[in-house]
């Protein structure tokens, strides 16, 4: 065991010793000799075959490592070429000539002789791949090797990384690599003054380090790392923190859409909407049914599905005001309990044309995975897109209101109807026109719920008293009132509910709102005009 441990170290010692300005890429015959040598060593000579290919400076070092470490380097029988397996599955296999990268298409596995490693050489493989990257003139490939470091340095690697750290132009490869020696010191030797890097460190290995050193029995390395673990239980509180206002950010965006076509149709025409919900649910449906039609192909459904969504809880609104809503004006007890007979309507109808199950929409590349602020804090990218859809409808709709003749009529007609009448507005069609937007409004809602929960019957059932919450809180018609009272109710909500539970969250969030109102009765924003004072 001691030889072989004093091999592993002689090799690492070699690899980390490349010459600072990398060799010139070595020529094909050279490539073929050093993967013939790879190929018919013992595993004991493999390991200097290894060594020999890590510190040739050749730029298909890489991948070569990389593919044996795999089981995926090979050569044909036939010809003695060695290739790279791209695809292992099945009969026929996949390749590339490990020389000049061409895809040689599909060979059979029988004709393919893989070069066999074992585990203790695929261990040792690891460090030197994170080596080479260490060398590698792009800073990103540094800085994700410097990071791959922490928590796996060994003696001989941490002797030599003070040169990689002197040598290293980038600050933060270099603080990468500074603190992943720092957390083998404070692990391997006890050594205090390596505590300090470590402090407010936001990094996983570096916070294990540290509580395994507060059980040190040495009392000055006990107290460092004590100290140092509270400076990063605050950093990870104010992580936690920004992620929950992040979230809230998002759920409020999301509350935005939600009830921003609502506190259009309310303003315009006082109608309680209890369908409202289901208009999202539309959207959201629109969305999957847009992903049906083009399989494979989630993105350029999703793009597609906002006009779509748009237009059918658009077309919905409008056959729901023509169909019920024109024939109950001014009863608007009878509007409410009729709009939620239609909103049974549309769940049933779901129910037995789709499917009473609850379906998923795909979330395109583009929207997936999340953005890393730092090892404590992440931002998931379909939230931050949510809340950038919002912030542009809301602007789109803005410009409809003051740009437009459309929503100037829908001011006069929201500030005094009668008078707007008066002066030749047709208040029939501006409602008609209203009720359409607001449920069109209500369908993009439902484009953006897709891409953070699944579509089901029930969706629009979770947002409508939290829609009516919002335009109440914020003004009754007031766009500028919608977003405010949206993006503070769901912030709002989301810091309430780790400590109190959603359900309670929710009730406390209706009690503030209650004790507003006895404040102020119209809202943040008050409606302006003689229909206001009525």
């Amino acid at each position: 065991m001691g030889i072989i441990r004093s091999l592993s170290q002689l090799l690492l010692v070699c690899c980390l010793i490349l010459p600072a300005v990398a060799a010139a890429q070595v020529d094909d015959s050279e490539a073929q000799q050093l993967l013939t040598a790879l190929a018919e060593s013992s595993f004991k000579e493999k390991k200097d075959v290894v060594n020999r290919i890590a510190s040739s400076g050749d730029e298909r070092a890489r991948p070569w490592l990389e593919a044996y470490g795999d089981n995926k380097l090979a050569r044909i029988e036939s010809s003695g070429e060695f290739v790279i397996v791209l695809k292992n599955r099945g009969r026929d296999w996949t390749v590339e000539s490990a020389i000049t990268g061409d895809n040689l298409g599909e060979i059979s596995r029988r004709d393919i002789d893989t070069i066999r490693v074992n585990n203790a050489l695929r261990n040792e493989l690891e460090g030197i791949l994170s080596v080479i990257d260490l060398k590698s003139p792009d800073e990103e490939n540094r800085l994700t090797a410097a990071r791959a470091l922490k928590g796996s340095v060994d003696d001989t690697l941490a002797e030599r990384l003070p040169e990689f750290i002197a040598a290293e132009e980038s600050d933060a490869v270099q603080a990468a690599l500074t603190e992943a020696l720092a957390i083998y010191r404070v692990e391997e030797q006890g050594d205090v003054s390596a505590v300090a890097t470590l402090s407010g460190s936001l990094n996983s290995e570096a916070r294990a380090a540290l509580q395994q050193a507060q059980n040190s029995d040495d009392p000055a390395l006990a107290a460092a790392a004590a100290k140092a673990m509270e400076s990063i239980e605050q950093k990870l509180k104010m992580n936690r923190a920004a992620e929950t206002l992040y979230f809230g950010l998002s759920l409020g965006s999301v509350l935005v859409l939600a009830a921003i076509g609502l506190a259009i149709t309310f303003g315009v025409m006082g109608v309680i909407n209890m369908a409202h919900g289901e208009l999202i649910m539309l959207g959201a449906y629109t969305t999957w049914g847009m992903q049906q039609l083009l399989p494979g192909q989630p993105g350029l459904a999703l793009i597609l599905s906002i006009p779509a969504g748009f237009l059918v809880a658009a077309l919905a609104g409008i056959a729901i005001e023509r169909t019920v809503i024109q024939h109950l004006k001014g009863r608007p007890l009878e509007t409410l309990l009729a709009t939620f007979g239609v909103s049974l309507i549309l769940q049933q109808l779901v129910r037995t044309v789709i499917s009473p199950l609850n379906r998923t929409v795909i979330t395109p590349d583009w929207m997936s995975g999340s953005v890393m602020i730092n090892e404590g804090l992440s931002l998931t990218l379909n939230r931050m897109y949510v809340i950038g859809f919002a912030l542009v409808v809301f602007a789109g709709l803005m410009l409809i209101m003051r740009k437009t003749r459309l929503g100037l009529e829908v001011r006069a007609v929201t500030q005094n109807r009668a008078m707007a009448r008066s002066m030749g507005i047709k208040a029939t069609k501006v409602d008609i026109l209203t009720f359409g937007l607001g449920s069109g409004v209500a369908g993009l809602a439902g484009v953006a719920l897709s891409q953070i929960t699944n579509v089901g019957p029930n969706l629009g059932q979770s947002y409508i008293i939290d829609s009516f919450m919002v335009v109440v809180f914020g003004g009754v018609g007031n766009l500028w009132g919608t977003l405010l009272a949206g993006l503070s109710l769901g912030t709002i909500n989301q810091l309430l509910e780790p400590w109190a539970g959603a359900v309670l969250a929710k009730i406390l969030v209706l009690v503030l709102i209650i004790l507003f109102i006895q404040k102020r009765p119209r809202g943040l924003f008050p409606q302006k005009g003689r229909a206001a004072e009525g």
